[in-house]
């Protein structure tokens, strides 16, 4: 088509000089001049092209749709004649511009754009080639739904069988796209060059997901492979049907010695990680590496017996965190592919690893050994069982290791020590956790930061399996972390308030003592006074507070009043800025919320840890009226974080609460939505708390909140943690108000049971079987059918009080006395022999 419109060639050398001189052009005549200046080849200033291209990219998102035809006809003509430019620069430029323009829904207005692209992929010239398939890829990413539909009568058909061009297929692959679908066995057999093997392994372990019967004739040939296309797709197997033992364990005599080559560092990889410096303590960090901090908002749950709070979070423990390297790293790849092959394999894998860990833990050069303890970290959790007999001699090894000269060493031992902690604390402490927790101690005080930061990790997850057992040198411990204060670079401060919030809820309140306050809360305060509100280094510092306040309670009461101030303040001005924001958009910027948030949480830990004495506090504050805007925030997370405060104020100080018990149960009910698990569990458990408090006040907001709880524990996969809570409000509903919740005692009785079987004997679960006791003898027929699962929840306690005991006991009795004996016994028959055992010894049937 020829293009009527033509840019004015005096217009545009104007803007290329202003291109050159500012770099940043912003002109009402640029906008219909520069869109063309980088297709200009006479022109040498390849930056300067670039930048035009970019800008007029800019612009096409912003204003494409005001373009007069002529402009944008113009552009298309021009991208697609410049697609083969002889600057990788300037094809990338286009590219970036023409899948700008397809977005805009153009590819309908464009038809020519895909089969030219197409057409050009058999140019004999490399650049034209190798421009469109740049293209081709951008649009891929950008526009892959509309490809795969009827709209542009499925252009895939055509382009996937055409271009064997990996990145662009690959978008496809997850969709199960069709035409992809079609043309899968061609598509796994593609010999591809060394340089494209990323896209290899992205699309093998991508075909896991969606096609593994098509992968599987094809999985020896993968596994022979010794690349990093193997490592990867390796890495990605696992919980996939292909690991099934039969299948792989044959490759595992050849492909582990593979992987635990690949676990040496590279000498890239030593450059980047400045492995040749030892001591860098005195270096200030470079702000850009630290990485932004998210505060995970607070969740209640229950604790089970023989663990301690059991929340369903994600597992942080990562494989060899090296931050500075790529992603796409040989190292980190092989070491989580052995992690995987380990959970699979268990102890079977040691077969063919023991052999190379002799060889690589006690070998002269550094690289080597540091590769081996990498090993022995990786194969922890899968080994851990077949690995206990070589302990007694590795963990002394390991100890020894981390005085080792070279930087990289000690940080590795502390992490795959780390990985050991659970079988250390279960040996006698003097053996073997006593000596680790001296010289992870030592490691903190490291003159490397990179060791700093590996111990105090290290350390953190010590504390967690140790907990108590760590009391007896609370003082040592104390004393290393406080000179850590002063001693540690930003970006390890951060992990430093994570180990004492760690530690503060490890140990609890045996941290309540004059001496340890005394050398923990000043150093804390110090930060906290010296940090302005609108730092993100609040909220590692706030959550290691809260933690810390809950720990020592009435001991932090001295530091108490200031920093819930601080709280209250932060709550207060992020809600004024949020409304400014909402009402004046352009003038006022949107408030970052996880200040809100982690103040919030902070408060809950007070109440939590201060218990009534907050009382005065809360009497002088506008705290309740902020919580009432904080309920109703468009943010989950502000939600849950103050329905979890408003939980914990029922129970420190409810005669400030109570007003507002009218306004807040409807907002409660609204939030009982399972969709947003942690939301929902917060505001049942709030629910529970109020309800103990209010008695039979809280007849009027049964009917609110009861059908949706019913409905919650009678969900499928519903998370533990919201189950036993909801199960728990449901039981403290009917204590209080009996007649309301009864009559749907059938309805619950299963669950709630099943639910309450595992929960640690507590308060909380008291008040729950004192209601469902109380439901049964108001509703005795609810519980008939379901008779066995109330039997072996009572069965489940382990030292009831004696009323409860005696309300057990009654129920149990007047059952079998309604039944017959000859019904009883044979209705006991179908007990497993422990539950038998158990109610016969302790009530008597």
């Amino acid at each position: 088509m020829e293009c009527a419109w033509k840019p004015d060639e005096q217009g545009l050398q104007q803007i290329l000089q202003l291109l050159k001189e500012s770099q940043s052009p912003d002109t009402s005549t640029q906008r219909s001049v520069q869109q063309v200046s980088f297709t200009r080849k006479h022109i040498d200033d390849e930056p300067t092209r670039s930048l035009s291209g970019l800008i007029l990219k800019n612009n096409v998102k912003a204003h494409y749709q005001n373009f007069p035809n002529g402009v944008s006809d113009f552009i298309k003509s021009e991208c697609l004649q410049n697609i083969g430019d002889t600057s990788p620069l300037i094809r990338a430029t286009v590219g970036i511009l023409i899948t700008t323009i397809a977005s805009k829904g153009e590819l309908q207005n464009w038809p020519e754009l895909l089969p030219k692209l197409c057409q050009l992929l058999d140019s004999e010239d490399y650049n034209t080639c190798e421009g469109a398939f740049g293209a081709l890829q951008k649009i891929c990413e950008d526009s892959a739904e509309i490809l795969d539909s009827d709209m542009l009568d499925r252009p895939l058909n055509i382009m996937i069988p055409k271009s064997h061009a990996i990145a662009c297929v690959n978008q496809f692959i997850i969709s199960r796209t069709q035409a992809l679908m079609l043309h899968i066995d061609p598509f796994i057999e593609a010999n591809e060059e060394p340089e494209v093997r990323k896209n290899v392994c992205r699309a093998l372990v991508m075909l896991l997901e969606v096609r593994l019967d098509r992968l599987l004739p094809h999985m020896h040939n993968i596994i022979e492979q010794d690349s990093d296309v193997s490592h990867h797709s390796w890495t990605s197997t696992y919980p996939c049907p292909f690991c099934s033992h039969n299948f792989s364990s044959g490759f595992c005599s050849r492909l582990t010695p593979v992987l635990v080559n690949g676990m040496k560092y590279s000498e890239i990889d030593i450059i980047l990680l400045k492995g040749d410096i030892e001591e860098d303590e005195a270096i200030p960090d470079n702000e850009q590496d630290i990485r932004p901090r998210f505060h995970r908002s607070r969740t209640v749950a229950q604790q089970h017996e023989g663990d301690g709070i059991e929340e369903e979070e994600d597992d942080d423990d990562e494989l060899d965190d090296d931050d500075t390297i790529s992603d796409w790293n040989l190292r980190k790849c092989s070491a989580a592919a052995l992690d995987v092959l380990a959970n699979v394999f268990r102890d079977d894998l040691l077969l063919h690893i023991l052999p190379l860990l002799k060889e690589l833990l006690f070998h002269p050069e550094w690289v080597v050994k540091e590769s081996g303890i990498l090993v022995l970290g990786a194969i922890a959790e899968g080994c851990m069982q077949g690995m206990i007999p070589y302990l007694p001699e590795l963990i002394p090894h390991l100890i020894l290791c981390l005085s080792d000269k070279k930087a990289l060493v000690r940080s590795i031992t502390c992490w795959t020590l780390s990985r050991y902690a659970h079988w250390v604390v279960s040996q006698p402490p003097d053996i073997y956790l006593k000596p680790l927790m001296t010289e992870l101690l030592k490691r903190i005080l490291d003159s490397n930061k990179r060791v700093q930061e590996a111990a105090c990790s290290a350390f953190a997850t010590l504390e967690e399996e140790a907990c108590t057992e760590l009391v007896p040198y609370l003082a040592f411990i104390l004393d290393t972390l406080v000179f850590a204060f002063n001693k540690y670079q930003h970006k390890n401060l951060l992990i430093l308030y994570d180990a004492i919030g760690t530690l503060a809820d490890s140990v609890g309140h045996h941290l309540n003592k004059p001496e340890y306050i005394q050398m923990l809360m000043p150093p804390l305060i110090q930060k906290w006074n010296q940090l302005k509100d609108e730092d993100k280094d609040l909220f590692p510092l706030l959550e290691c507070l809260s933690s810390v306040a809950t720990a020592l309670q009435s001991g932090f009461l001295p530091y108490c009043e200031p920093v819930y101030q601080r709280c209250v303040n932060l709550v207060q001005k992020t809600l004024a800025q949020a409304m400014l924001h909402q009402s004046q958009p352009d003038q006022y910027e949107a408030p970052d919320k996880d200040f809100m948030i982690v103040a919030l949480d902070l408060l809950s830990g007070l109440a939590e840890g201060l218990g009534g004495t907050i009382e005065q506090l809360v009497a002088r504050s506008n705290i309740l009226t902020l919580m009432y805007q904080c309920m109703q925030d468009k943010m989950p997370e502000v939600r849950q974080s103050s329905f979890a405060l408003l939980g914990d104020l029922t129970k420190a100080c409810f005669q400030h609460v109570k007003p507002c018990i009218a306004d807040f149960m409807p907002i409660l009910g609204t939030n009982l939505n399972p969709e947003l698990i942690s939301v929902c569990n917060n505001a049942t458990w709030a629910i529970g708390e109020i309800s103990i408090q209010m008695g039979p006040e809280m007849q009027p907001y049964v009917a609110m909140v009861l059908h949706q709880l019913v409905e919650i524990i009678n969900r499928p996969n519903t998370p533990k943690t919201l189950l036993e809570n909801t199960a728990i409000t449901i039981g403290r509903l009917g204590y209080v108000c009996p007649q309301e919740v009864a009559p749907m005692l059938q309805q619950f009785i299963r669950p709630w049971c099943t639910s309450l079987r595992n929960i640690r004997d507590n308060e909380e679960k008291d008040s729950a079987f004192r209601g469902i006791c109380t439901m049964i003898s108001v509703n005795p027929g609810g519980v008939v059918q379901d008779f066995i699962f109330f039997c072996d929840a009572v069965a489940s306690w382990v030292n009831p009080k004696d009323d409860l005991q005696d309300m057990f006991y009654k129920i149990l009795h007047g059952f079998k006395n309604q039944v017959g004996e000859e019904n009883w016994r044979r209705f006991s028959d179908q007990f497993p022999m422990p539950l038998k055992e158990r109610l016969a010894t302790f009530y008597g049937v």
